[in-house]
Parts: structure tokens; C-alpha cells; sequence
């Protein structure tokens, strides 16, 4: 078959570097395909989670320098830091399968809503705090998009696609499209400038790790850290803390006021906290606080159970606990998994926990751009506890009860054609 040795090393070559570059196409395919351009995982597990934690100060320095954005008080070189920087903001999942997530005890600020199904989201915003593994990183919704909007210019948006109207089959556009997130980011001018969507932004500033959360599915796997986002945001789209234009991201924005902790002795008793989204997923999703007096924290249990931080093994904990109750819709855009809008301009109950204690009260909001306010029963504006701060958003109805009786049983559950979110899409 072949006239020598020579000729027949030759051809043996040629078939195996055929074969191998079939394989490399093929693993170049499927890595794709994955949301990332290696198929090695992290290798992250518990005993590697001191390197995720990034402590926000030195030990040694004086907590002289409050957090513009929640009031918390840290040394010098954090400040160094965050002043070079802008508000990010990454959805994190909170499915079953999801926990405990990566890095939302680093967060500063915290918005909880449903993002369809009864299976709620976070909206953790990070600025004075880092967390080097953040995740798993989900889909854009309309309604994070708006409650973000009002975080300064430009406030840096991460997360993995995004509900949509698909123009081929037609899903997600029906009745004007108002839960197409994607369109909504293009609308408002985000788009390839402070959006920071997966599906543009190559490995190794979002990846998937298959050993972090072992066996769930592929779509509770996609990781990401806020140093890598920051770096990305400054290199590529020229967002530090000032943009392209050189405008700093805080120009036009009010921060709330904040307060010391209560003296022990003013500290209440108003625990635990419950609260639920549907009724329907009560076992999977109800929240509960308990508080703390020794700490002036509020610790927080999700399905019965603590919730955690994969990143400190430590159960999440929040100075302010802020609840409130807006229009719950359906979106009725013949998307076949239901996708549901919120009203988020206009006033709606709210409940402010902190201190032990308990303000009641109402949100108010001008338009989708501008402040939302937390207002006591007199119309003032309530100060934050330097500290986190949660806000978790409930479908209109459903109360939040609190105190030594407390138990999950929400009035709501699920949303129908008479409750209509008229704003939902954008001025």
C-alpha cells in the first residue's frame, strides 16, 4: 500500500492531525454552547472559600468612611476603591437548585421580586463591597430594570440574556411586548454601553462551574466576580466612576440618609418576620427574619431553612429589612412560560423593619427614573441603619406579618387579567 516507510509515517500524520482538528472543532462547539470558552471548571469547593471572601478593609484602619450607598462604614482604602468605580448590579437566581448562591452577603443593596412561576430573583448591588465568585447569573428582567434605573448614570447591569420579544415565532411580543427586557435595555440607551449581558462578553469575565453546585442544571452554572465586571466595564466600555463623557455616575442622584444603630435599650422585639410571594411555593420561596438584638441584624431563612452564602458558609444578614407591595400583572405576551410586570411608579404599602422595630408606611415613586421613597405613616422619608439594605418586592395584597405569632400565609396567589400594571414599559 505505501512504497516506503517514509510515505507511510507521512499519511499516518496527515489522518492525525485530521482527527485532532475534528476534536478541537468539536470541543471549541460544545465550549461555546456552554456560555464559555473553557470546559475546565473552577475548581472551587468549601475548602477554597476563603479566597472567595475579599475583605472590604484593612483590619488596622479606622471605620472613618460611610458607604454612599448604604450607609456602612469602612477604612480609607476601601473608599480608595470605590470611588474608582460605579453601582453593579447582577441578577442572582434564588431557584432551589441555585443555593446558596455566590456572593450576596458582599452586596450592599438587595432587591428581591419573582421573576415568573412564583421563583424569585436578586438584584444584588454591589459598589463599596467586592466578592471575587458572584453567581449563578440569570436572565434580565423589565421590572430589575427599572427599580436599577434609578441608581445614578449609567449603573452597570449584569446578567445572562434576558426575557424577549422573539420576532420568528412571535413569543413574547404579544400585547406590546412589555416584558421584553432586552428591548427595554435598548430603549433606554444601555445596550453595549453599561449592559453588561453574557451572551457579548467572553470568558473569563462570566464562565460556568460545574463543581460549585454539583449536578443541578447547566442553566445554575454561570459565575462571575465583581473585580472582573468592574475591569471589564472600565476597559471595554469606559465606565469608572464617570463615563466616556467623563460625568460621574452619582451627578444626578440622591442617596437616602442613614442612622447609627439604636441604643440596646431602644432596640424592639418585633421578630420574626414572614412573608411569602405565592402561597403556592411557600415550602420552596417563603422568607422569614429573625432578629438580633446583640447585633442589631436581622438573619435571614429562605424554605425553611438558613439562608446562606456559599462564598462564607455564613447566614445572610441585613440591617434594614424593607418590604413592599406593588401591582402584580401578566405580561400576556404568548410566552409559553408566563412572564409577569409590576407597577413601579405611583405609591403602594410598605413595611420597614430595623432596629427590632417595625415603621409602616407606603413607597413612593415619580416616574421610573427617579427616587423611590420609603415614607412613614406621616409622609417623612425613614433613614436606612448603616448596614445592607433588603428590599423585597410582594405582589399587591399580600402582607407581611411579623411579631411572635408570625406564619407564612399570603392572600395572593398568583396574578390575574383585573390586576394591570399600566407602566410598565418605559417613558
Amino acid at each position: 500500500m505505501f512504497r516506503n516507510a517514509l510515505e507511510c509515517a507521512n499519511y499516518m500524520n496527515q489522518k492525525k492531525l485530521i482527527i485532532t482538528s475534528v476534536i478541537v472543532y468539536f470541543v471549541a462547539a460544545l465550549a461555546a454552547y456552554l456560555g464559555t470558552t473553557t470546559l475546565a471548571s473552577t475548581g472551587n469547593s468549601r475548602m477554597d472559600q476563603a479566597q472567595d471572601v475579599v475583605q472590604p478593609t484593612v483590619p488596622s484602619e479606622p471605620l472613618t468612611e460611610q458607604c454612599p450607598i448604604n450607609g456602612a462604614m469602612y477604612g480609607e482604602t476601601a473608599r480608595q476603591l470605590w470611588e474608582t468605580r460605579r453601582p453593579l448590579a447582577v441578577v442572582i437566581e434564588n431557584h432551589q437548585e441555585s443555593r446558596p448562591q455566590s456572593g450576596i452577603s458582599s452586596a450592599d443593596v438587595v432587591y428581591e421580586a419573582v421573576s415568573e412561576g412564583g421563583v424569585t430573583r436578586t438584584l444584588s448591588i454591589f459598589y463599596c463591597q467586592d466578592a471575587k465568585v458572584v453567581g449563578p447569573v440569570r436572565s434580565a428582567r423589565v421590572h430589575f430594570i427599572n427599580l436599577l434605573r434609578e441608581w445614578g448614570n449609567y449603573p452597570l447591569y449584569a446578567h445572562v440574556g434576558g426575557a424577549n420579544c422573539d420576532v420568528t415565532t412571535g413569543s413574547g411580543c404579544a400585547n406590546g411586548a412589555p416584558a421584553d427586557a432586552l428591548g427595554l435595555v435598548r430603549k433606554i440607551g444601555w445596550n453595549f454601553y453599561n449592559d453588561l449581558n453574557q451572551f457579548s462578553i467572553p470568558y473569563p469575565f462570566f464562565y460556568r462551574d460545574y463543581d460549585r453546585l454539583p449536578g443541578v442544571a447547566t442553566e445554575h452554572t454561570m459565575y462571575t466576580s465583581t473585580a472582573k465586571l468592574w475591569e471589564y466595564a472600565a476597559k471595554n466600555r469606559e465606565l469608572t466612576n464617570v463615563d466616556e463623557e467623563g460625568v460621574s455616575w452619582d451627578e444626578d442622584w440622591t442617596p437616602w440618609t442613614f442612622a447609627d444603630d439604636a441604643p440596646q435599650a431602644k432596640r424592639g422585639k418585633e421578630t420574626p418576620i414572614v412573608y411569602s410571594f405565592y402561597d403556592t411555593n411557600v415550602s420552596q420561596y417563603g422568607v422569614r427574619w429573625e432578629y438580633d438584638a446583640s447585633t442589631n441584624t436581622y438573619k435571614r431563612f429562605n424554605g425553611g431553612k438558613p439562608h446562606t452564602d456559599f462564598n462564607t458558609d455564613a447566614q445572610l444578614i441585613a440591617k434594614n429589612v424593607i418590604v413592599i407591595e406593588a401591582v402584580e400583572s401578566p405580561a400576556n405576551d404568548d410566552y409559553p412560560g408566563g412572564h409577569i410586570v409590576y407597577r413601579l411608579t405611583g405609591t403602594g404599602p410598605m413595611y420597614a423593619f430595623q432596629n427590632g422595630n417595625v415603621i409602616t408606611g407606603t413607597w413612593s415613586k415619580e416616574t421610573l427614573d427617579s427616587k423611590m421613597l420609603f415614607l412613614d405613616e406621616n409622609g417623612n422619608e425613614i433613614s436606612m441603619v448603616g448596614g445592607t439594605v433588603w428590599i423585597s418586592m410582594l405582589p399587591l395584597g399580600n402582607g407581611v406579618q411579623y411579631g411572635k405569632e408570625a406564619q407564612a400565609t399570603p392572600k395572593k396567589t398568583q396574578t390575574t387579567d383585573e390586576d394591570t400594571a399600566d407602566d410598565v414599559t418605559p417613558e
